[in-house]
């Protein structure tokens, strides 16, 4: 009961994540900050919607609908799509019109409802079809490549690629990842302090409050409340 979310890595390089789920007898969530954007599809009492969703720069509370079904492709970061420029998208998202059982359009063209497993075959039509782009400078410095442009370009392309500065991904990356050591390692905030390089458990505390609506000891363990979370993963 609650929220059941399953999710699966990929091998795409404009793929960070692959999930479905399934909600029953819940009606919010808290939706954890996160860097990376992505396209959902979902079915609540015979509707079927799809929305392009941003970046989200804090954790917030979301309402849930009653047996309803999620899917959705979260984008690597670098992915977004020009026509939806993604400084627009930031803490929002954008529903796509003319959404049946079956299809939807999107920048003029008719689309199949992707699903779990073939969402990279849907992304690769959309890299054909120039509706999804990669900046691969943004993924390179991410992995700990030295930049091959100026600091203020590569600034820059961050936003214009992400909708966030290189900062702002950091500090969301690093809340995520304290939260799956809290909750699925086991590990005490002392030394996530230490792995992670927090100044000291307030800072972690201030950090978890912001990105993760959560304190350390709740994700440590402390019995859930109505509230799930929603997808964590190990990186």
């Amino acid at each position: 009961m609650g929220l059941e979310v399953e999710s699966r890595p990929s091998d795409s390089l404009y793929i960070e994540r692959v999930w479905r789920s399934h909600s029953s007898e819940v009606d919010r969530m808290t939706s954890v900050a996160t860097a990376h954007g992505e396209l959902v599809a979902w079915e609540e009492r015979g509707r079927v919607g799809v929305a392009v969703r941003g970046p989200e720069t804090r954790a917030t509370l979301a309402p849930v609908p009653e047996d309803a079904t999620f899917f959705g492709i979260t984008f690597s970061l670098g992915t977004s799509m020009p026509h939806l420029p993604v400084g627009g998208l930031v803490d929002g998202a954008v529903e796509i019109p003319d959404v049946t059982g079956r299809s939807f359009r999107l920048k003029g063209s008719a689309w199949h409802l992707p699903d779990y497993d073939n969402a990279e075959a849907f992304v690769r039509r959309l890299v054909r079809e120039e509706i999804l782009a990669r900046d691969p400078i943004v993924a390179d410095v991410l992995r700990g490549a030295p930049p091959e442009v100026s600091e203020r370009t590569l600034q820059r392309r961050f936003v214009a690629a992400t909708g966030l500065t290189r900062g702002a991904i950091r500090q969301i990356e690093r809340a995520r990842q304290a939260a799956v050591l809290l909750q699925e390692g086991g590990v005490p905030a002392h030394e996530v302090v230490h792995r992670l390089g927090y100044f000291d458990q307030p800072h972690l505390a201030r950090s978890l409050a912001r990105f993760v609506g959560r304190t350390a000891t709740r994700l440590s363990g402390e019995p859930e409340t109505s509230e799930p979370l929603s997808l964590l993963y190990k990186t």
